[in-house]
Parts: structure tokens; sequence; C-alpha cells
């Protein structure tokens, strides 16, 4: 079960290592785009590709849905990045229960948006864990996980692409040790909450520390990527660095160096994604 890219490292693997996939289920198509075209997830597309029966349904609360997948009898439930709750029953259903491939060291960054969130935190360290899953929001036993270091100007979309591949590797493992693998409980003392991105958190605090700024712009990058405005206009801010520089927009509060950055990618409304010093030629700031 998966939808985005994130997903597809998972299903590759598992397709690479001849694991047997009864089927895949991803998230119905929707419309995408300025011209609204229908497109099928990107899971959809591999699927299809590998010639895997594809189920979509709309939610898994239903008994439909229940014997849909019962009629597949899993051995197993793989789930990455689907982006639908499982009810109890489905949960139950599989000899070897349903698993999950969760891009953050458990129990902390549980939730929506771990890679991002950690990167907006000014972590040093991520990584993936492989967990049972059970009626909580990533609440359940932990099965294998594995740490990745996070560059000083890694973004989220880089964190992003080396954690799905991790998680397919760690994935293929714990399937092929599922019977076998010991269950590790989570300490909940030690959990945090990684929620839900909304656009509205997105814009840039210029009061904010410049380190503290700078992280949270690359925590959002490449998507749904940091705004802030000029002369009413919302500006994408892909890239800042702290401090003054001739290489973009120096941004500064009353001559405080803590609170200086100077934005050197963006993307004005309308147009595309530049360097800020070519902005720069055509605007007077």
């Amino acid at each position: 079960m998966g939808t985005p890219d994130f997903a597809v490292h998972s299903l590759n693997m598992l397709i690479a290592h001849n694991h047997e996939i009864a089927a895949v289920f991803t998230q119905p198509d929707k419309p995408r785009g300025r011209g609204k075209k229908v497109t099928f997830s990107p899971v959809k597309t591999v699927a299809e590709q590998n010639n895997i029966p594809v189920e979509q349904p709309n939610t898994l609360k239903t008994q439909e849905a229940f014997e849909c997948i019962k009629g597949y009898k899993p051995d197993c439930i793989a789930v990455a990045a689907y982006g639908m709750i499982l009810p109890n029953s489905i949960l139950t259903l599989p000899k070897n229960g349903c698993i999950n491939v969760h891009a953050s060291l458990l129990p902390k960054y549980r939730g929506a948006a771990p890679i991002n969130r950690c990167i907006m935190n000014g972590e040093t360290q991520s990584g993936v864990t492989i967990m049972q899953m059970s009626d909580g929001i990533d609440t359940g036993d932990m099965l294998l996980w594995e740490s990745v270091q996070i560059g000083e100007d890694m973004t989220a979309s880089e964190l992003h692409d080396i954690l799905a591949k991790t998680g397919g590797a760690l994935l293929v493992k714990a399937l092929d040790n599922i019977e076998s693998l010991p269950r590790i409980k989570q300490d909940d003392s030690k959990a945090t909450y990684a929620a839900m991105l909304t656009k509205a958190e997105c814009e840039i605090d210029f009061n904010r520390p410049a380190r503290d700024i700078c992280n949270f712009v690359r925590g959002l990058a490449d998507h749904p990527c940091a705004y802030t405005f000029y002369e009413g206009k919302r500006i994408k801010v892909y890239k800042a660095v702290v401090g003054r520089s001739a290489d973009g927009i120096c941004m500064s509060y009353n001559g405080d160096e803590t609170k200086t950055v100077t934005l050197t990618d963006i993307q004005p409304e309308g147009g595309k994604r530049m360097k800020a010093t070519e902005f720069l030629k055509g605007y007077r700031v």
C-alpha cells in the first residue's frame, strides 16, 4: 500500500527481490496541475508497468474494502506513505500483520511530515523505522531501523530521496525475516509529533534567528516551499544562507546579524525559479 514517489522505492525493491506481490493498493486517481488532468499515482504507474493488480478504494473502512483485501489472502501488508488510515479489522487480517516504512527514527517525529519537520527543527540525524502497525499513529512496535546523517545544507527533498531508498532496502530485510524479528516497544515518553504541513505556516518569519530561518527554508524545499511577500505578491524561497552575501537578497533587521539572512534561490509569483541576483536585475528591492 502506497501512493507517492517515496513508496515507489519500496515497491521497486520488492519487485527486484522477487517478493510475491498479490496486489497494490494506492490512492484514487486525482486531477493535478493547472490543467487538472487526471493522473495516476507514481505507485500505480510502476505497478501497471509490472502487471501487478491495482486497487484504489476511496476508503478502507467499508466491508467492501475489507473483503477485497481478504480476497488476496495476504501474509503481510506492507505500507509506505499510503495516505489512508487502516482500520483494526485490516491491521489484524494478515497472519504477519501490517508493517509500515516510516521516515524517522521512532518514537521521534511520528505523524505525516517527519522529513520536513526534522530539518525545520535543525536536526542533524534522521532515519527510517520499519514498525508493526497498531491502531495508534505510528505507535507500533519497531522491527528494524537505520539512521541517516543530515548535512548542514541538505534539503527536505534530498533527505526524502535518501530515506526512500533506505526504506526500500529495510522493508525487504524485514519481510525476509518477518517471523523472527524481535518487536521493540517504543518509549512513548520520548515521542514527538510531526503534524501535516499547512500553507499558512510556510510563511517566513524574519524576526527569528538566522539559522532557524535557513533551517525553515531547507526543511520546506522543494515542496511545499517557504515563502514571503514582495509588493503584495508571493515569492517562494528555495534557499537562504546565514549572514550578508552578494549572491542574493539580504534581509536584515535593525543591523542585528543574528537575524540577517540572504535569500539566494527564489521563484516570483507567476514566474520560474531563479537566482535571487537575477530577480534583482528586474526589481528594485
